[in-house]
């Protein structure tokens, strides 16, 4: 009997149960990033929204706070303000996703196994059943949800519908890249993960879908290209994590090397297009 690997949604879960534990003011949480309004409140019962008038009102400590640029010496004797940066890194606020629409209203075959070691879906209906037109979109869409259930959901629920799709994923590829470059465009470094390893489960998932990539490296690898030397910098000490693929410049690398493999002819050539310090992994 094989022992089950962990999966990329259970990973997400591990990995919240772990800041817990190490940032135990909160700082890190949840919670926070709703009050900056980073996060979708969500609805604050089963019902609905309340009316706006029954709603507590924020307050100023929940505003995102703006960090002040700094100013050279001689900007500083000569009065003048500092051109505002560009802000590349900077996390952009995540919208209600239509996953979370689609399951609060019911319209998802989808709920929660409990008995499950680290968590598994019970799906109403056969996978190989669904209408993946309809339904991948907005799976897709839930991968830059930050709660759970909805993101555990949508998170396995892709990884569920890519292994059992066979030839019914290559003609959806062009409905998936909204919510691709939607998913990486909130520069948050763990969704930005996510959705790394679940391109890379998409073009290895069926034939040509790594040539049907190509056409929208445009959409897709600017956010690569910011974030392709993010790599953590340890020194001479053991990174104990790297089970867990989430160092962003290697899963970088991962993907592009994939894209280029998998890409057929004309991969390698956009791909340096986009990313100039790229370098083949095929050519000689």
């Amino acid at each position: 009997m094989t022992k089950a690997s962990t999966g990329p949604a259970q990973i997400l879960l591990i990995e919240d149960a772990l800041k817990k534990i190490v940032y135990r003011d909160g700082s890190k949480s949840l919670r926070r990033e709703k009050e900056m309004g980073l996060v979708p409140m969500g609805t604050p019962s089963v019902f609905g929204h309340f009316p706006p008038e029954y709603m507590p009102k924020r307050s100023k400590r929940s505003e995102v706070p703006e960090v002040p640029a700094k100013m050279d010496t001689k900007d500083a004797q000569a009065g003048q303000k500092p051109p505002p940066m560009a802000g590349a890194f900077k996390r952009r606020a995540i919208t209600t996703t239509e996953f979370r629409r689609f399951y609060d209203r019911g319209d998802l075959p989808i709920q929660v196994f409990h008995g499950a070691v680290g968590g598994k879906i019970a799906w109403k209906v056969d996978i190989e059943k669904l209408d993946y037109h309809h339904y991948l979109p907005i799976f897709f869409d839930g991968l830059r949800e930050r709660e759970d259930p909805y993101r555990f959901l949508a998170v396995q629920g892709v990884y569920d519908m890519l292994d059992k799709g066979g030839s019914k994923i290559l003609p959806v590829v062009p409905q998936l890249i909204i919510p691709i470059k939607t998913a990486l465009n909130t520069r948050v470094e763990e969704i930005i993960a996510t959705v790394i390893k679940v391109l890379i489960a998409l073009v290895l998932s069926a034939e040509m879908v790594g040539e049907a990539l190509v056409p929208y490296y445009r959409q897709i690898l600017p956010i690569f290209n910011i974030f392709k030397n993010n790599n953590k910098n340890m020194g001479d000490q053991i990174d104990y994590s790297q089970r867990k693929r989430l160092n962003l410049g290697d899963l970088i690398n991962e993907a592009l090397e994939i894209f280029e493999i998998h890409g057929g002819e004309d991969a390698f050539i956009n791909i340096k297009y986009m990313i100039p310090t790229y370098e083949s992994c095929v050519l000689a």
